[in-house]
């Protein structure tokens, strides 16, 4: 009896350590190798990137954080000069979504003014988390 309890006790603890680990990993805008160097354009998202930087979000039908993410960087986007916030259907453009990788919607990838990926964030980004990341984009 003691065994099980004890199996018990070690799937909760390991269950609520992931749980706190993907919350506070979700959301996060940061850098990933293998978007280095990967460049977009307006041919392949559906519509003309910002003079200075372009906010992508790649959203599905009924995603809720999705609406909430789009408020958050339409804001972001009327705040900030020469910023464009694009917004893709990832249920509509699987090739792309497959071909960068993106595995939860909302994914946000913040696009310099060439159209290179400079961040990346995946889960609801924070406003200041974006703010903070077009510095680096313009």
């Amino acid at each position: 009896m003691t065994t099980g309890l004890v199996v018990c006790v070690s799937v909760l603890a390991a269950a609520s350590a992931y749980g706190v680990l993907r919350r506070r990993l979700s959301g996060r805008v940061r850098v990933r190798g293998r978007d280095e160097g990967r460049r977009l354009g307006a041919a392949e998202l559906g519509g003309e990137l910002g003079r200075r930087a372009t906010l992508v979000q790649f959203s599905s039908a009924f995603c809720a954080p999705c609406r909430a993410t789009r408020r958050v960087l339409g804001e972001v986007a009327g705040l900030v000069p020469g910023v464009a916030h694009l917004e893709i259907d990832a249920e509509a453009h699987l090739d792309l979504v497959r071909e960068l990788g993106i595995l939860k919607t909302p994914t946000v990838l913040v696009l310099d003014a060439d159209g290179r990926v400079v961040r990346r964030a995946t889960g609801q980004p924070r406003k200041a988390d974006v703010i903070a990341a077009l510095g680096e984009a313009v």
